[in-house]
Parts: structure tokens; C-alpha cells; sequence
């Protein structure tokens, strides 16, 4: 599998419903998501099998770092299981949607292992890559 990749811009219908692309249903194999927002604007859509690694990895920090307690119950009570129906739609709840200022047009946008869904206006504005930090960031990867 390839993962996520590519960008495509979807309409929320009059249900704050969204289509996953094509391309991302191929990688996602049926699988179901988790959908939250745990770095503002955006929201993340995790497919079960990267969800389940998220998890544990906030299970075993709510046990190393108590005082992380109300941020993970936080993180926890905002999250919503999400499995699209047979036209490939989710929904996105309505404090997700407002929280993300989604309406109209949705950018929904491939990160390898989850996908985010922006404002596209909100994704133009925050992610710009160039200058020396990319440079040196994609010299380490790529070589």
C-alpha cells in the first residue's frame, strides 16, 4: 500500500457529508476511521490500523503523565467512528465542522498513514513548504 497521498477538493452536502477520493478508499481496504481534531485548523481521519497505534500510544502516556488526564479525556470526547456508507460519504459532525470552519468546499488531503481535512483557505495559508527548513527536512529523507 502506498498510503495517503494527493489533495482533492470535495463538497460537504446538505448533511455535512463528505466522499473519501477514490484513491484514498483503495488505501483505506474497507477499513473504518476515527475522526477528531488534534491540532487546529484541521481535522484527522485515522483508518483503524494507524487509530490503534494513536491509541496506545495515549493510553500509555494517560498512565506515564497524569496531569495529561483532561487533555486525552478531551481528545477522547471529541472523537467520532466514522464508516462510510455505500456512496463512500462520512459524516462530519457538526462541532467538528465548525470547530474546523468547514462548509462548502472541504480540501481532503493524503498524510502516508491518515488523511486531513482543511479549509482550503485555512491549508493555502498554514502549509507553504521552501527555505533552508525544507531543504534540510527533505535532504534527510531523501537524500
Amino acid at each position: 500500500m502506498s498510503g495517503f497521498l494527493g489533495r482533492y477538493t470535495y463538497q460537504l452536502d446538505e448533511k455535512g457529508r463528505v466522499a473519501l477520493p477514490s484513491g484514498f478508499r483503495r488505501a483505506a481496504d474497507g477499513e473504518s476511521f476515527v475522526l477528531l481534531q488534534w491540532r487546529a485548523p484541521s481535522l484527522t481521519l485515522f483508518p483503524d490500523s494507524a487509530w490503534t497505534e494513536v491509541r496506545s500510544r495515549l493510553i500509555d502516556y494517560r498512565h506515564t503523565a497524569p496531569e495529561a488526564f483532561e487533555h486525552i479525556l478531551w481528545l477522547a470526547s471529541s472523537a467520532s467512528e466514522v464508516k462510510p456508507d455505500k456512496q463512500h460519504r462520512f459524516v462530519i459532525p457538526g462541532f467538528l465542522r465548525e470547530a474546523a470552519n468547514l462548509e462548502g468546499s472541504v480540501l481532503l488531503v493524503g498524510a502516508l498513514d491518515r488523511i486531513e481535512i482543511w479549509n482550503p483557505e485555512d491549508f493555502t495559508e498554514r502549509v507553504r513548504p521552501g527555505g533552508a527548513d525544507f531543504d534540510r527536512f527533505a535532504h534527510q529523507i531523501f537524500g
